[in-house]
């Protein structure tokens, strides 16, 4: 799995996953939703993408976008 695909996976996941907990348990879990947002939309500006470095540290190879 390259980086690119491993981001878009985890971004999803994580925005699922606090969708999810702000029915289950408490509105506050949207805040979650909203910080990945904005990090996905700042690291399509700056190209500094902390969950990228994360996936290149655990082996993954670079796709186009994260090279």
């Amino acid at each position: 799995m390259t980086i690119d695909r491993a981001v878009m996976v985890f971004a999803g996941g994580m925005i699922l996953l606090s969708l999810a907990l702000s029915q289950l348990h408490s509105l506050y879990w949207l805040i979650l939703t909203a910080f990945v947002g904005v990090q996905l939309i700042q690291s399509a500006f700056t190209g500094f993408c902390p969950a990228a470095m994360l996936f290149k540290r655990l082996g993954c190879h670079p796709g186009n976008a994260f090279s």
